[in-house]
């Protein structure tokens, strides 16, 4: 029977824009609703920025991630480009270069000569994206996903600040958002941990505190432009 695990980087991609997603969505609506509240805006108002928030910001992060990924993508090709074009003209340097590779991880010389020739046989390119280049098909870069993936995980924390503030009367909208979306952001963070394979109460702790922190700042700031008004 052959054992079989199964690891968590595979996730990272997907996990990571959605984790940040979530986390911003939540984090940047809760912020701007009570913001807006602190500045004693109606509650019509203030809604209607939330809403505006969660459509912009659902955009920003696709148009964000989409950017981003796709020039660590553009990055990837290029090197994939220089490695190939130097396998068609110095095939035999860089075999040996991949055996040096392998012996510095503790195989024999003649060993890992013969690894070498093996895995180029097999697929030059990909051995040296691999372990050349540290390009890892488990890993590598995919714009597309990674802007969905943002993008609806945005949507749907932004979604739940702006659901408690429309459900909840003006006068008790600044202390239930704030508590309900630090639950939120606890919960997020927790689940994120468990995906990843992390500690879980540090995964809670550090995403609450950055959230916490988020809202009081805005709070502060809508306190005084509200004054001011």
């Amino acid at each position: 029977m052959v054992h079989s695990e199964v690891h968590r980087s595979q996730r990272v991609g997907w996990l990571r824009a959605a984790v940040l997603g979530a986390n911003d969505g939540i984090v940047s609506t809760a912020s701007l609703i009570i913001g807006v509240a602190a500045a004693s805006t109606a509650h019509e108002d203030i809604l209607l920025a939330g809403a505006a928030g969660l459509v912009a910001g659902a955009m920003s992060m696709a148009a964000g991630e989409y950017v981003s990924v796709s020039s660590q993508s553009d990055t990837e090709n290029a090197d994939l480009a220089i490695e190939q074009k130097s396998l068609d003209q110095n095939f035999e340097s860089e075999k040996e270069e991949l055996a040096t590779i392998y012996e510095g991880r503790g195989l024999e010389p003649a060993l890992a000569k013969q690894v070498a020739e093996q895995l180029m046989a097999f697929d030059a390119l990909g051995a040296h994206a691999k372990d050349d280049i540290g390009i890892s098909q488990s890993a590598n870069a995919q714009p597309i996903q990674a802007a969905f993936s943002s993008a609806g995980a945005f949507t749907v924390g932004a979604a739940l600040p702006l659901a408690v503030a429309w459900l909840v009367p003006e006068e008790l909208l600044i202390p239930i958002v704030a508590a309900l979306s630090l639950m939120f952001l606890a919960a997020l963070g927790a689940i994120a941990a468990r995906v990843g394979g992390a500690s879980i109460t540090v995964g809670a702790i550090r995403v609450t505190f950055w959230g916490a922190l988020a809202m009081v700042l805005t709070a502060v700031v809508g306190r005084i432009f509200g004054v001011v008004a």
